[in-house]
Formats: C-alpha cells, sequence, structure tokens
C-alpha cells in the first residue's frame, strides 16, 4: 500500500518561501511520475508541478520561476521549494502521483499572510 506524508508547510508572508516535503512508501517509486497539487479554499485541487522518474519538470502557469520541484529516489522524497509566495499560493498541499493516483495523503497547510 502506498503512503504518502507531506510536511513543511505553515505560515508566509508575501514574497516569501516555503519548502514542502513529500515521504512516499513505494517499492517502485523511482521509476512513478510524481506530482504536487493544492486545494485553496473553496476551490478545487489543481496540479501544482509534476516531475518524471528522471527529473524531467513541468509546472502550472502561476508556478513558473517561483516554484521548484524535485526528487530524492533514495530516499523516496518529493519536494516543492516555494518562493516569491503570493496570498493566490494559500491553500493544502498534496503530492501524489502523476498519472496514478493513490490514496490521497493528509496534505500540509500553507498560509501566506500580507
Amino acid at each position: 500500500q502506498v503512503q504518502l506524508v507531506e510536511s513543511g508547510g505553515g505560515l508566509a508572508q508575501a514574497g516569501g518561501s516555503l519548502r514542502l516535503s513529500c515521504a512516499v512508501t513505494h517499492k517502485f517509486f523511482a521509476i512513478n511520475d510524481m506530482a504536487w497539487y493544492r486545494q485553496g479554499p473553496g476551490k478545487q485541487r489543481e496540479l501544482v508541478a509534476c516531475i518524471s522518474g528522471g527529473g524531467t519538470t513541468n509546472y502550472m502557469d502561476a508556478a513558473k520561476g517561483r516554484f521548484t520541484i524535485s526528487r530524492d529516489n533514495v530516499k523516496n522524497m518529493v519536494y516543492l521549494q516555494m518562493t516569491m509566495m503570493t496570498l493566490e499560493d494559500t491553500g493544502v498541499y498534496y503530492c501524489n502521483g502523476r498519472a496514478v493516483h493513490w490514496d490521497w495523503g493528509p496534505g500540509t497547510q500553507v498560509t501566506v499572510s500580507s
């Protein structure tokens, strides 16, 4: 059974930075494309960034130039470095597979204040 545990969220000021981490329990983690998603208040969950097993990355337009997704295939970890944060980045952040979704983890709350 795949388990996903996100951490690193918290309160950030507009213009500030946070680094999110996701621990993935999966025997074949290294070959799976992974992604970060977020759900803002009153909004649907959306894809923020994804990374292939080989490290190719893609970002939603609002994240380009500000966020960086990375992974450690030895530690089975996925990271999201967020910089130049805005109020619109507020939400619960989740990691999951990009093409295959496992049971969602608890997520980590990110709140950006002005």
